[in-house]
């Protein structure tokens, strides 16, 4: 198996022109001709997830976060990002990403955190002008619950052991809006939604001061996202089903929490 050809079934999916302008999803290294024999995926290339791939004989390294974003000046081993530069292209690596393209397919990223709150009646939280993608969801509960309810719901959900929250709702919740990652400039769109509560990551200081009947609930960048993975990986089965694929076992939050 080729990494193009990989690549394409990914791209089918979550095609690479839909991403942010400012975003770098795609190839960050290696040759799409490579022979790949197998894979391993990870929300974040790190150097823990590149030794685990050369313990374990995959040659294919497939993240959510891009591992170059911004330029890059110099590869040297002083930065972790250029030892992990090197290494790659010393091993021969192919280390590809899919970040806001996966975000903004109603299967990607949001997707997956309205499947495991068993949201219905799913629409884009703010559409791109095709319609047929965009950021983040809306959706409603089978049933309403509880704000507490909603947080034991959340927390086993997704494996969340604290939660950051503005005021506490007194009525049940039925409507929630979510987005993976950083949600905070979207704030004003979830609450345009009718949502009531809007669960997100990385919320700084003053976005917790919210309208009435609005609540907003930070789970973590981390915690919101790693279940992408589990999207990419049916991806690949789905198309090629023994495609030796596997989620890191070092695929670990960067956050620590005491």
């Amino acid at each position: 198996m080729k990494a193009g050809d990989i690549i394409e079934v990914l791209e089918s999916v979550a095609p690479p022109e839909i991403q942010e302008s400012w975003d770098n999803s795609g190839l960050s290294v290696g040759d799409t001709g490579m022979e790949v024999k197998s894979a391993i995926l990870a929300l974040d290339c790190t150097e823990d997830v590149i030794y685990e791939a050369l313990e374990t004989g995959a040659n294919m390294i497939i993240t959510h976060h891009p591992l170059i974003f911004r330029g890059i000046k110099r590869i040297s081993p002083d930065t972790g990002t250029g030892r992990m530069l090197m290494m790659a292209v010393k091993e021969d690596l192919v280390i590809y990403s899919l970040h806001t393209n996966m975000d903004k397919v109603i299967s990607g990223v949001s997707g997956k955190m309205a499947q495991k709150l068993g949201l219905e009646n799913l629409s884009f939280l703010k559409p791109d002008p095709s319609g047929e993608t965009g950021t983040g969801l809306v959706g409603t509960l089978p049933q309403s619950l509880k704000y507490d309810e909603l947080v034991v719901k959340v927390k086993n959900a997704f494996n969340v052991k604290c939660i950051r929250s503005s005021s506490v709702p007194d009525e049940r919740i039925s409507r929630i809006a979510l987005c993976g990652g950083s949600g905070a400039s979207f704030a004003e769109d979830a609450f345009s939604s009718g949502a009531q509560v809007y669960i997100t990551g990385d919320i700084s200081y003053h976005h917790f001061f919210t309208e009435k009947g609005f609540t907003i609930m930070d789970i973590g960048h981390y915690e919101s996202e790693t279940g992408v993975l589990d999207v990419i990986k049916d991806i690949l089965l789905k198309k090629m089903p023994t495609f030796a694929v596997r989620i890191a076992a070092k695929n670990n939050n960067p956050i620590h929490y005491f």
